[in-house]
């Protein structure tokens, strides 16, 4: 039995990643035809984008824990990004009823080929980041937590659980631009140091405020602050979220 960054187990984890997967399964119960239709957080996307976004994700990342039971590989996506993005736009318009069937399907088989993992399948090579089945699970909690909050219904960061923050920022940590390194000081818990550059920024802030501040999310004003050498300064820049495709 391992653990991740966040101190978790993988039984420990495995709860989390079913939460997660309740939180979608709760919008998409509430969602109606109209609601589908209108705008997400993410510019040009309306909710449609994605819940069709969290089925093509949550169904691929299935398959690569089913292939590692099986000592297996295959792409994420067959037919790279351009599939990917053929897939959302033809499902993003589909109705509510549709959303649920397919979203809520392909979620609960990831779901599901994550706990049918033995443990010592989470250390399987898959081909997904160059990394192993335990990547591709924690890749699969970051898309279902996230994206719930994008859908613009109301869940926002202030939700997200502490140990799903630290796993995020450690994630996140190549977007800080390589002469920098971020101070993190939550308002609770230890600080987070990241990147390895000379130049340090303190960005201070809650937790779950810094979190979604680095993977690029909305934050209320003044919600994270910036202080350089005791002054304050305006929020520092960041570089790309880190794409998996970029390393396959």
């Amino acid at each position: 039995m391992g653990t991740d960054a966040a101190g978790q187990t993988d039984e420990q984890f495995l709860d989390a990643l079913r939460g997660a997967a309740e939180g979608i399964h709760t919008e998409l119960a509430r969602l109606s035809d109209d609601s589908v239709a209108a705008p997400s957080e993410l510019a040009g996307w309306t909710r449609g984008h994605v819940l069709a976004h969290v089925e093509g994700i949550a169904s691929a990342l299935a398959r690569q824990a089913e292939l590692a039971r099986r000592r297996e590989q295959a792409d994420l996506y067959d037919g790279g990004m351009a599939a990917r993005d053929e897939a959302i736009e033809a499902h993003a318009g589909a109705a509510a009823v549709t959303h649920r069937e397919r979203t809520g399907s392909a979620v609960d088989r990831a779901v599901a080929a994550f706990a049918d993992l033995e443990p010592a399948d989470w250390d399987t090579p898959v081909k997904f980041r160059r990394g192993v089945a335990r990547d591709a699970a924690l890749a699969l909690w970051r898309e279902l937590v996230i994206h719930r909050s994008d859908l613009g219904t109301g869940c926002t960061q202030q939700e997200w659980s502490e140990a799903f923050c630290r796993h995020l920022v450690g994630f996140l940590e190549p977007r800080v631009p390589e002469a920098r390194e971020f101070v993190l000081r939550p308002a609770s818990g230890e600080e987070i140091r990241l990147g390895g550059g000379s130049d340090a920024v303190v960005l201070e802030g809650r937790l779950q405020d810094l979190a979604a501040w680095l993977a690029g999310r909305p934050v209320s004003h003044g919600a994270v602050r910036a202080e350089q050498d005791g002054e304050a300064v305006p929020l520092p820049g960041i570089g790309p979220w880190p794409s998996a495709m970029a390393i396959q």
